[in-house]
């Protein structure tokens, strides 16, 4: 068994690979590596969307249903696979979880991954997965590793230079493991200008591209210079390297000319019909808020996501309208909430599939009808899944992180909680990708683990490279040697992923 790597140990480990960025000069690409450079694939997307299901989302609950076994007070806890039952597609031979109808009905534009496995980093903490799951590398790193939306913006570079090539919504950093989460998401030695424009709230999107409310432009304009002297005495400017300080000052550039530019109105999720909302948040009323926190345990915590997820989705069409190139919505990961699904299971999971089944085929139906679906690259994903018994993998058990008595007699323990790492799903729409296709088997008894076609981030992420037509070789060159945009430059495409 491996050692438990703590979260101590992850934000120790960060922080010195954060202070390494800040040294890091301009990052080259690797001429080592130009020199054996092969013609990177031509481009089937434009746009990236990935939709990032926090927490570990059970796969066998979801979009790859197994024997379902209804709640009995006193059953044992090894009697079911699925707590739901399966329901059709529009696709012949593929099920889904009942609870997620919409999505089964666009299920014939896209493509159904059953067999993504996650990396083997022993102890499993979530934030070590979604650091893997982003950057392509397992923590810790002697370097700050960027986020795969940083290396899409800083490779590819915006299409629409006023709008942010990489944009993350959904995500606080002020909740657990937030300081874990920010780890990941940065363009790290890449630079801040190619890191992510966040925006916590979709409801408040608009609230990020326009000045304070009361503030003159006057004001604005004198306290963004005041910012900028700030900067000279901040540790960027002590520790930093050239490259780095003037990377940010371009950052800061780049979110001033947003403000002034027509893009900055898609942000502005007012001025969409109302009759258009409702098709990603169904009982939306005008004015309602899905940002606040009080309750959060609650059915008014889960009411509020629902509507937040959905309104995320439908900024992140308006934002492929106008030239965004990466862009994440997430349901956001808070430790015991949402995907995260260690006690209350199969509610837990209704819950959120609730949140996701609208929003995620009205996107497609929407991106579609605009002609855009062709161009952009859908993603659903997780850090892994989760199986009511296993923890990691059949044949590298870890440490069992919750206790699941042998008979339930309480339905919070009716579900998925445990970190299961041997199979997991991964769904794709548009960007050249096969439309009504299955890539993957697992096992229909447990584990439910994969059997044929297994997929590794390293593939995955070669995936996502040839979409957009970047090599999975790329590197760029810091602290004196190449650091590729998969591990090693390992990655290899998977070709049946693409029409």
């Amino acid at each position: 068994m491996t050692h438990p790597y703590s979260r101590r140990d992850f934000l120790k480990t960060a922080s010195v690979a954060t202070l390494g960025a800040l040294a890091a000069g301009y990052p080259r690409r690797s001429s080592a590596v130009e020199q054996n450079e092969i013609q990177p694939p031509k481009a089937t997307a434009d746009t990236v969307i990935v939709l990032w299901m926090g927490g570990g989302m059970a796969h066998t609950e979801t979009f790859d249903p197994k024997r379902y076994t209804p709640f009995e007070k006193g059953m044992p806890s090894s009697a079911f696979l699925s707590t739901f039952p399966s329901i059709t597609t529009a696709v012949d031979g593929i099920k889904f979880s009942q609870g997620l109808e919409k999505t089964a009905a666009v299920m014939d534009r896209g493509t159904l991954i059953r067999s993504y496995t996650a990396g083997d980093l022993g102890f499993i903490l979530h934030s070590r997965h979604q650091y893997h799951w982003h950057t392509g590398y397992a923590p810790p790193q002697t370097v700050a590793a960027p986020h795969i939306g940083a290396v899409i913006a800083r490779t590819l570079g915006p299409l629409n230079p006023v709008v942010p090539a990489f944009i993350n919504i959904g995500q606080r950093f002020d909740v657990g493991e937030g300081e874990e989460l920010k780890a990941f998401t940065t363009a790290g030695f890449l630079g801040s200008e190619h890191g992510p424009f966040n925006i916590p709230f979709p409801d408040e999107a608009a609230d990020s591209v326009r000045p304070p409310k009361g503030m003159t432009p006057a004001r604005f304009e004198n306290r963004e210079k005041f910012y900028r002297r700030l900067l000279a005495g901040s540790p960027i400017a002590h520790y930093g390297s050239n490259y780095q300080q003037e990377s940010l000052l371009r950052s800061l550039d780049n979110a001033y000319r947003l403000l002034d530019s027509p893009a900055a109105k898609a942000f502005d999720l007012s001025q969409e019909p109302l009759e258009n909302v409702r098709k990603y948040v169904p009982d939306y009323e005008p004015g309602r808020r899905f940002n606040a926190t009080q309750d959060r345990f609650g059915a008014k915590y889960e009411e509020q996501m629902v509507g937040r997820f959905g309104l995320g989705c439908l900024l992140a069409r308006r934002l492929t309208e106008v030239g965004a190139r990466y862009i994440e919505v997430t349901t956001e990961y808070i430790p015991f909430l949402n995907w995260d699904t260690h006690e209350n299971g199969h509610a837990r999971a209704a819950a959120m599939k609730k949140q996701i089944d609208a929003p995620l085929s009205q996107l497609v139906l929407d991106l579609e009808e605009r002609g855009l679906l062709n161009r952009t690259l859908i993603i659903l994903a997780s850090e892994f899944s989760r199986d009511a018994l296993i923890e990691g993998k059949p044949d590298k058990v870890v440490k069992d992180q919750v206790e699941v008595p042998d008979k339930i007699e309480d339905a919070k323990f009716y579900g998925m909680h445990r970190h299961f790492t041997d199979a997991g799903c991964v769904l794709l729409f548009g960007g050249g990708i096969k439309r009504g296709h299955l890539h993957g088997i697992t096992a229909e008894e447990r584990p439910c683990k994969t059997l044929e076609n297994r997929v590794t981030i390293e593939d995955l992420h070669a995936s996502i490279y040839r979409a957009v037509g970047m090599s999975p070789r790329l590197a760029y060159e810091t602290e004196k040697r190449p650091f590729y945009v998969t591990r090693d430059g390992e990655g290899k495409p998977i070709d049946d992923l693409f029409a």
